[in-house]
C-alpha cells in the first residue's frame, strides 16, 4: 500500500457551498489505486466538507438556506465577532458539519451514490482561498 497526498484548492466567493467532486476524482484516477480509501481534510475553522446531493440545485439552494436558519449571523449572545458579524457563526457551522471526510476508492474512483458530490461549505460572507487536504491510501 501507498500513501498519496494532494490538495485542492477552491476560491470562493462567499458563503456557500463548492462542489470538489470532479477534482478529487481526478486525482484519484491519477494515482492508479484501483481499491483503496481517500482521506479529506479542510484545514480551517470556518469552512467544513460535507457530502451531499449534486443534481439539482435546489437541493444546494435548501441546504445553504436551512443553515442560515439554523445558525443566524447577529445573535446578541455572539461574544467572538473580532472579524465580523459573520466571526462566531461561522465556527458554529463548522463544528455541526465535519473538517473532514473518508470515502472508499473502488475502481479507481470515488464511491459516491449516485447524486452525491463533495463540497467544500464556506461558512464566511466573504470570498477566501480555501485548501482542502487530501491523501488517497491504497
Amino acid at each position: 500500500m501507498q500513501w498519496y497526498p494532494f490538495e485542492v484548492l477552491v476560491e470562493t466567493r462567499g458563503k456557500g457551498l463548492y462542489d470538489i467532486t470532479a477534482e478529487v476524482n481526478r486525482f484519484v484516477r491519477s494515482t492508479g489505486v484501483e481499491v483503496g480509501v481517500c482521506f479529506l481534510f479542510v484545514p480551517h475553522t470556518s469552512a467544513s466538507l460535507v457530502l451531499n446531493e449534486n443534481w439539482d440545485p435546489t437541493a444546494r439552494a435548501d441546504l445553504e438556506a436551512a443553515m442560515e436558519h439554523l445558525v443566524p449571523e447577529g445573535q446578541p449572545w455572539y461574544v467572538h465577532t473580532l472579524e465580523g458579524a459573520d466571526d462566531s457563526p461561522a465556527h458554529i457551522r463548522t463544528m455541526l458539519t465535519l473538517p473532514g471526510v473518508t470515502i472508499p476508492v473502488r475502481g479507481g474512483e470515488l464511491v459516491l451514490g449516485t447524486w452525491q458530490g463533495v463540497y467544500l461549505f464556506e461558512h464566511r460572507r466573504r470570498g477566501r482561498r480555501r485548501k482542502v487536504v487530501g491523501q488517497v491510501l491504497g
